[in-house]
């Protein structure tokens, strides 16, 4: 099964010090290469400071869209790994080696695979 791991921290890499950012990625370097050796690694990857995202909704057919994220938070979404796990208990095993679960928190989220999911987005 595959599953969804987002990774929240009160900081993104944009705003540690570059020592501290080197650090953290030398941490992520290393956690990639053991889940790929694992067997566990699907897809990662980091995303741009919450300056850079928009937030859309659709309402009776007409787009509104604000800067940023639409959430009251300290903590931030700095990134994603989709990881393969036999079930939930692997997935966290795998999930709390993650760096930025030592700094804020990851949310794991199994994906859908169910045929109805999968025929609606062309999955076959």
């Amino acid at each position: 099964m595959k599953y969804l791991c987002l990774i929240c921290a009160e900081k993104v890499m944009e705003q540690m010090s570059n020592a501290d950012a080197d650090k953290h990625y030398e941490e992520y370097r290393e956690f990639t290469t053991d889940i790929r050796k694992s067997g566990h690694f699907v897809d990662c990857n980091r995303l741009l400071p919450p300056s850079a995202a928009i937030t859309i909704r659709v309402r009776k057919g007409k787009i509104s869209s604000t800067d940023g994220p639409f959430i009251e938070t300290k903590e931030q979404l700095g990134g994603y790994y989709v990881i393969e796990a036999r079930d939930l208990n692997e997935a966290i095993q795998v999930a709390a080696k993650i760096p930025g679960a030592a700094l804020g928190c990851v949310e794991i989220r199994p994906i859908a695979n169910d045929l109805q999911t999968r025929d609606v987005l062309g999955l076959g």
